[in-house]
């Protein structure tokens, strides 16, 4: 049988322990190809790279492993792989992340580490972007890798996906013996409220620092990916990329009259 070739990549950084969490759950299943941003690109969601010059250069090779560093975007790395590195083999899997920090709910549209997975599933093969709900620089990553290897072999195992097929995972924080197990979940219906924190440098100009808190608009709901990371379950909520409101056809055809 023909190796699995599984492409790699995260926002954190080719050097953050994220990634080489994600290289050890990929290099489970085949070879691993691991193209990520020279430096932290957290919250550049679809974002790419059109106005400067990326560079690429590799910076490990090891039997099964190749790491490469990309001066773009996550994405900018999921295409460079598809279109440039890769372009004569067939990637099998995409694995984004391990990112620091959960990526549940509307985090989905800010994360760098979703962004690229999506962007994964637009090459036509499955993806699979990894969270773990800690960001400590010191996290521990066993309970992330554990069920990332599970997850991702189940998707391996299915011999015929329905296509793009896009997994948002998140990991609760905590030793894999204290996780509940993984359940599937839709997306929380929350949102992000922002302060900006002014300050003056020493000569007098104003900046700003963002910060925020997450607002949970239903946290009653037991089919959510935030009621499943706080009750100790991995959440898995498969991702689509279409925005369109449905619901919202019928009424506005009553409304906007189309001529």
């Amino acid at each position: 049988m023909r190796e699995k070739l599984i492409l790699v990549t995260n926002d954190d950084g080719y050097a953050s322990k994220g990634m080489a969490a994600a290289i050890e759950v990929a290099r489970s299943f085949g070879r691993v190809v691991a193209v990520a941003p020279e430096a932290t690109q957290s919250g550049m969601s679809q974002a790419i790279t059109m106005y400067n010059p990326l560079y690429l250069r590799r910076v490990r090779q090891e039997e099964g492993v190749e790491v490469y560093a990309f001066s773009g975007t996550p994405v900018d790395c999921v295409k460079m792989a598809f279109d440039y590195l890769l372009r004569e083999e067939r990637i099998d899997l995409v694995i984004s992340g391990i990112n620091h920090g959960s990526n549940s709910a509307v985090n989905v549209l800010y994360s760098g580490t979703m962004g690229a997975a999506i962007e994964g599933s637009f090459y036509g093969c499955p993806a699979v972007g990894l969270s773990l709900d800690d960001h400590d620089a010191a996290a521990d990553f066993e309970a992330a890798v554990l069920y990332g290897k599970r997850i991702v072999g189940d998707v391996l195992a299915d011999e015929h996906p329905v296509l793009p097929l896009c997994l948002n995972v998140n990991v609760p924080k905590g030793r894999p013996e204290e996780i509940r197990g993984i359940r599937l979940a839709r997306q929380n219906r929350g949102f992000w409220r922002e302060e900006f924190f002014r300050r003056e440098d020493p000569r007098g100009r104003e900046y700003f620092w963002l910060t925020g808190a997450f607002v949970n608009a239903e946290p009653q709901a037991e089919d959510t990916d935030e009621w499943a990371l706080a009750h100790g379950y991995v959440s898995v909520v498969p991702v689509q990329v279409d925005l369109t409101d449905y619901g919202q056809l019928e009424r506005l055809g009553k409304v906007i009259k189309e001529v």
